[in-house]
Order: C-alpha cells, then structure tokens, then sequence
C-alpha cells in the first residue's frame, strides 16, 4: 500500500513526526537509573535500521474519518491526533536511539510505520535523525499562509516515508525488532507487536505479544520468527498497540530492525554475569537416578530449588541439559511445581555439551553468560573441552551459587519477570512451529475468548468510541451518538451485546458492539474492531446471535448489511455464515437465515460468558 500524498500517518528515521510535534522536555524528568538503562545497547548495536514511526488510530478509513468520526481531533498538518500530547521528544545522546519519544495514548491509538530491513550504521542513523528534527523545525516556523501550511507538512511527511517504504534491504541481515521502553507505572503492561504485509491482500500478518513491564524493559522479537510470515524484503508495515492502555504514558527509545555486536570473550579480570544456569538432574538437582530408582523414591534438594528460585527473582534463567526420558522427567517436575522455571528443556541422550549450546542458541544468548551444574566430573569435563566459555560447577558446591559476583545483580520488577517473558515467548514459537501453514490451526492453539455483556453505562463510552472509530468492519455504517445509545439501553425490544476479547497472550479489551431487534428477529448493528480483523471473532459473534435467537424464537433471523468498498472484504462473513440476500433498498441489503440450517461453527473463538436479558420474539 503506498502512501497517498497528503495521507499523514507517520514519518522517517525512528524518526518521529518532527514537523507536527514541537514540544521538548528536560531529561531531569526521568530518573537517573532508567537514564542510565537506556544507554546500555549504545555499544552493542552494530547495524540499525530507521524507521518512519508516527500516531495513527486502530480504525482509520483515512480520509473518510475525517469527517465522520466525531472523535476528530486535527493536528497542524489536518491529520488525526491520537496521542494526548502528541510525542514529546526527550534528548538522549547517550542512548542508543538519540532522544526518547514520550507518548500518552488514547484509547485507540497506535504507533504504526511502513517498514524497511534497510541497515546502516548508528552514526549515519544519527545524521539522518538530526536532519529530521532540523526539516520539522523548518516546516513548523515556516511563514507560510494558513492554506498552504497543512499541505507542505503532508508533504513533508509523504517524502520521508515513500524514501522509507522504497528502501531496498541491505545484504546483512538484522538479528531482530529491538523495542526500549520506560513504563513509569507500577503495572505492567502488554502490546500487540504486528507485522503486516501490505502489498499482499489476504496475507496473514505476523503478531506476537510484547510485555512492558514497570520500569526499564528491552524486548526483543527475532527476525527469523517474523520471516516464517512476513516476506520482509517485500513492502510491509508494522504496528505497536498498547492494550487496555487508556492515558497510559510510555517511553520509547530504540524501535527498529537491530544487528547487535556478540560479546567479547570475558578477560580473566573481567566477573561476566550468568544469563541462564543449566542444570543436571540425577543427583544434582534431586537426590537418586529417575531410571534406576523411578519417580516416587526421588528425593529433591531443598536448598538447590532455593538457589533457583531465589535467582530467578534476579532475572537469571535456567534451563536443564539431563540424559533422560523427556516426558519422565519433565512428570516429575511438574508434579512437584518446578517445570515452569526450566526454558527450553534439554533432556536427551545427546553430549551434554550439545544441550548447553542448544539452550545458548534458542535463549538468543552467548554460551559465555552460561553456567553448567552437575554432579559427574566427566560431564563438566565434557562440557569444559567443548565450550571453554561456560562456567562449570560441582553440583556440591550450588548452594554457593547466590553468593558468586556472576549473580550479583538487582532485583527489579523487569527481572522478576523476565522468566515469564521469554516462556510467554517460547509458547508463542510453539504454536507458530506447529502451524506453519495452518493459520486457522494457529487461531486455535492462541485460545480466544469472548465476554458478551449487554450495554450498560460502565461500557458506553468505549462502545461510543468504538461507533465513531471503526470502518472496516462496521457493516451498517451507522455512528452511534451517546444520547443514542442510551436510548438503546432503555429499549423494550432491542438486545445488545457489546464484546470483549482476550487470547493466551493478553487482553484486547472491548472489540465489538451488536444491536438485535428481537422482534423479528434482525441484526440491526454489528461492528468491530480492526484489531481482530482475520481472527475469527465475527464468525463466533454471529454463531452465538444466531444460536440464541433461532432457538428462542424458531423463526429466520434477519440481517441489515449497508455494502461499502471499505467493509466488503469483511462482509464475506454473512455469505461464509450462511445468509442469502432477500432484499436491498436505499443501499441497505436485507439478508436472512434460514430456521433449520445448520449453523457454522468452527470453534476457533470461544464465547466464556454471555448477557442473560431475555430474547423472546414479541407477541
């Protein structure tokens, strides 16, 4: 999809929308710890892309928005305004991205850019951020006529992301999708990260969840995980949405396609801290052979799954590299609570050198951040000869462990749970391995739920967003104002059903809105959100209108579709559900479904709970 000209939805080189945000703030406004976080990666990446990032909103129909969603906010180029503030710019030399972009999101936007794998150097990353900056500056002071203003920013802006969507990816390939975040909450929160083709319709999208935890968090998505489903030297874009993150104020650094320099081998003087510790089984982490003296007679070390846990809170992973019976082994320690601690189990036959690397290699770690606990000289010995880097340890001396410089690290919220991520992202590998080219096999295995409650004064105002947001998949077109919906809510006749989605990697908030004349019955209304576009959801919210009123009423249950070039696409679904056309007038087509036809179901999307007000058909 290329950008129409005058279209303003982003801008260049991490580069943000210079020439339409204008305000800076002091660095004093941000701790010195978080300051000092955001300079760590400064030497480490070798090799960056910049990409054009800039506010956009979940639902823009751009232009047609303009001037039918009542939530219109207007910036000085006449673009929509989806950040609170707009991005704030805090200068930052000493980090690896230049200044950090403060944003306050509102309840529908999203930072969003046309992508490109296109690597150069951090020093000319530099250079073409500061003529960014420079060209908004321009642009923003210009004396120019209230007329022309707007159109020479869209332009601006036009010529910085067609120089981004038309950049050819260089032959080095980067390593992943680099995100920095300073969350300034005391929650955690997630983002969905997407990747999207844009010049493949129908093409499934790439999407994984992000977790920004409270404080400083480095996020990392590999490159090869994105290609399994994105061709990334074809056109595409990428989005980060924060969810249920209303007013939420985030801090972004680095967000860009990254090659990182590997670690340096430790000097003799230098203390390198452990990233993972790898451990035995047999005698090491419990007292006895699985094999030899089976599950029941095993005996665990209390003082070893101390030392796990007590070093996990400081952010330090573990694996296991154990010859032994896969599934066995891994009964015992879910039967006594410890599976959830281990990543990427290796348990096999194979050397157990082997298991160390393979664990180095699936943790995106350096086998020199390793250290390796087992109570068999032979194999420490084994492991020593073949990966010199990994520290060695007699499992008779793992209860020192804590105490070694390699562990003295802080505990902070981020390392509290950094476990948890990367296991969140070992299960997202999972599933994406499973079905490679199952699409609707991987909708399945992400396990979604829908919440469907009726509309009542708790929900309306994300329901009125949602009415003035969506049009994709709005297929009656109607914008619903508040008055109106409160109206809806007194009705004797009308059912509604306003729906929530979540999935196994987080929560999407509320998606969806249906209004139902049960006296008909007739789908008057039903629109979503464009976050769940291709997922499903439609289908199940139909399945479950149609499998209510049918059965209470026995009758056809009807449907108004009002037929646009924006919504077609999605209105497949009535056609893919079973409705035929019975009738069109003013635009507006009337469909149906016939009392005794089987109704689709392919229990992809499951519904948790829904409303209980009665749908009988009036009499």
């Amino acid at each position: 999809m290329r950008v129409a000209p005058g279209q303003s939805c982003g801008d260049e080189f991490l580069m943000y929308e210079a020439e339409v945000n204008r305000t800076v703030e002091s660095i004093e406004t941000l701790p010195l710890e978080i300051l000092k976080r955001f300079t760590e990666l400064r030497d480490r990446i070798v090799a960056r892309t910049t990409l054009p990032w800039g506010e956009h909103c979940t639902e823009c129909v751009w232009p047609t928005c303009y001037t039918t969603c009542e939530l219109y906010s207007p910036r000085k180029d006449g673009a929509c305004r989806q950040f609170v503030n707009g991005m704030v710019r805090i200068n930052h030399n000493e980090g690896a991205s230049p200044y950090l972009l403060k944003i306050q999101f509102k309840q529908w936007g999203k930072l969003w850019t046309v992508g490109n794998v296109r690597l150069q150097s951090p020093s000319q990353a530099r250079r073409r951020e500061k003529f960014n900056i420079l060209v908004g500056a321009i642009g923003w002071v210009a004396p120019l006529p209230s007329s022309v203003k707007p159109r020479v920013l869209t332009k601006i802006n036009y010529l910085r992301r067609q120089s981004a969507e038309n950049a050819r990816p260089s032959s080095e390939i980067p390593d992943s999708f680099l995100l920095e975040c300073y969350n300034p909450s005391e929650q955690d929160l997630a983002a969905t990260f997407t990747v999207r083709p844009n010049a493949q319709q129908g093409a499934q999208p790439f999407q994984t969840m992000i977790r920004l935890t409270s404080g400083y968090s480095c996020s990392r998505v590999s490159v090869t995980q994105i290609s399994s489903r994105v061709d990334l030297s074809q056109p595409f874009e990428v989005e980060i949405v924060p969810n249920d993150a209303e007013n939420a104020v985030l801090f972004f650094g680095m967000m860009d396609f990254v090659k990182e320099r590997q670690a340096a081998p430790a000097t003799a003087a230098a203390t390198k801290q452990f990233k993972c510790i790898v451990w035995d089984l047999d005698n090491t982490l419990w007292k006895g052979t699985l094999i030899e003296d089976g599950p029941e007679k095993l005996d665990f070390h209390a003082g070893v799954v101390d030392v796990i846990r007590q070093t996990d809170q400081r952010g330090i992973l573990h694996s296991i590299a154990s010859k032994n019976n896969f599934e066995d082994a891994i009964q015992v320690l879910r039967q006594h609570g410890l599976e959830e601690y281990f990543l990427y189990p290796q348990i096999n036959w194979q050397p157990k050198s082997q298991s160390v690397a393979q664990v180095a290699k699936l943790l995106n770690i350096g086998v020199d951040a390793i250290a390796f606990v087992d109570d068999q000289a032979f194999e420490r010995e084994e492991v020593k000869t073949v990966l010199p880097q990994v520290a060695t340890i007699d499992a008779a001396e793992c209860l020192q462990i804590p105490a070694r410089p390699e562990c003295n690290v802080p505990i902070t919220n981020e390392s509290r749970n950094r476990r948890v991520m990367y296991r969140e992202q070992q299960q997202r590998e999972a599933v994406l391995r499973a079905h490679p080219e199952d699409y609707l096999g991987f909708l399945k295995d992400c396990r979604m739920e829908l919440r469907i409650n009726r509309l009542n004064h708790s929900n309306l105002k994300r329901v009125y967003e949602l009415a003035q947001r969506t049009n994709q998949l709005n297929f009656s077109g109607n914008r619903y104002q508040e008055f109106q919906l409160v109206d809806l809510m007194g009705s004797d006749y009308l059912n509604t059903y306003v729906i929530d989605c979540q999935d196994r990697f987080g929560t999407y908030g509320i998606v969806g809105f249906g209004v139902v004349d049960r006296r008909e019955p007739r789908l008057l209304d039903l629109m979503f959100s464009c976050r769940i576009q291709s997922k499903r959801v439609e289908h199940a919210v139909l399945a479950f209108l149609l499998n209510r009123h049918l059965s209470e009423t026995n009758r056809d249950f009807h449907a108004n579709y009002r037929k646009t070039a924006k919504n077609a696409p999605s209105g497949k679904v009535f056609e893919e559900m079973g409705f035929e056309e019975a009738a069109e007038q003013d635009g507006v087509l009337s469909l149906v479904f016939r009392c005794g036809r089987e109704i689709p179901d392919d229990r992809i999307v499951e519904i948790k709970n829904w409303v209980d007000e009665p749908c009988k058909a009036s009499t």
